[in-house]
């Protein structure tokens, strides 16, 4: 195995860092600092949403990296997502200026649908109430004539099960280059990784650290006793193994830390591997979603009815 997996090809032929700093629940006045410190180490993939609530403190960021020729723009990969409240294709294309304003860019390397659910216009929160059906074709549409006037350089999606994305490639013109979903040792997708393979959609794991600083997210992926047995054996940190994990599976990780010493500790997961032996051992972790969607399920609200309809069994 080679030791540096430092970019994935897309469908698209772009390359994309495999490994990108992520920013959800990165409290404002803190993202900023996170974000500068991750370039100035050395990431180049900024992954953002503006659901996160951050996107403007990042953009002043951004600009003040580039005004002081700490990183050009071509050097980054930033991506960003649809919000679930801006569904409907016309304000689909506003979304996006939103986004590009606030990060005070021309375009985003990468932007997702957030995933296979729909918000009424202007809600806010995801009380149950404001849970309508979902159009993803014509959504995707609407993605797709982004992707044609380069604003959005690479389109995907987020979120989204085997069937959910099957059914979006039988009605795309622009297949998605992207599906970003939950991914660690302890929940590893076999069933979507192989389609999303088969089908030459890249798969970019969330939460490959599995959200230890999340508050509503209780899982213990880097306290499993393979994870830190690996990690006891190789001198590295669970952290570390967890990520080299990914990217030894072939998707991207977007590790999120505000933490300097953290931020710089898991960028280092290049020049080394994790041996065959080793890394075998992973098949044999117990497997447990940590993000399993109940938000988006209700008896009367909404498309989905129960947790398994909305990740078409997976679960």
């Amino acid at each position: 195995m080679a030791d540096d997996i430092r970019f994935f090809e897309l469908n698209t032929g772009a390359k994309m860092p495999s490994l990108g700093l992520g920013t959800w629940q990165s409290s404002p006045g803190l993202v900023g600092e996170a974000v500068a410190t991750a370039i100035k180490a050395g990431y180049r993939h900024i992954d953002c949403a503006p659901v996160y609530g951050n996107e403007k403190e990042i953009g002043l960021v951004l600009k003040k990296l580039f005004e002081d020729g700490v990183v050009k723009r071509e050097e980054l990969w930033i991506t960003s997502k649809l919000a679930s409240s801006d569904h409907a294709p016309e304000d689909v294309p506003d979304a996006l200026d939103r986004t590009l304003r606030d990060l005070q860019l021309d375009y985003v390397d990468l932007y997702l649908i957030h995933g296979p659910v729909r918000k009424k216009k202007d809600s806010v929160g995801f009380g149950p109430e404001n849970l309508i059906q979902p159009d993803i074709p014509a959504t995707w549409r609407a993605m797709e004539t982004l992707y044609d006037s380069c604003k959005a350089r690479a389109i995907g999606v987020s979120n989204f099960a085997t069937k959910k994305l099957s059914d979006l490639l039988d009605v795309a013109r622009v297949p998605p280059a992207v599906n970003q979903v939950e991914c660690h040792p302890s929940w590893q997708q076999a069933k979507l990784r192989s389609f999303c393979k088969s089908k030459g959609v890249h798969l970019s794991g969330y939460s490959p650290l599995g959200s230890p600083g999340t508050t509503f997210i209780k899982g213990d992926v880097l306290k499993n006793p393979i994870l830190l047995s690996v990690a006891e054996k190789l001198g590295k940190t669970p952290a570390q193994i967890a990520l080299r994990w990914g990217l030894q599976m072939g998707h991207s990780v977007l590790p999120k830390s505000s933490n300097e010493a953290r931020i710089k500790e898991n960028l280092d997961v290049f020049g080394w591997s994790i041996p065959e032996d080793l890394f075998a051992k992973f098949s044999e972790i117990e497997q447990e979603r940590l993000f399993d969607g109940s938000i988006f399920v209700h008896d009367t609200f909404g498309p989905y009815r129960s947790v398994d309809e909305f990740w078409d069994g997976e679960i």
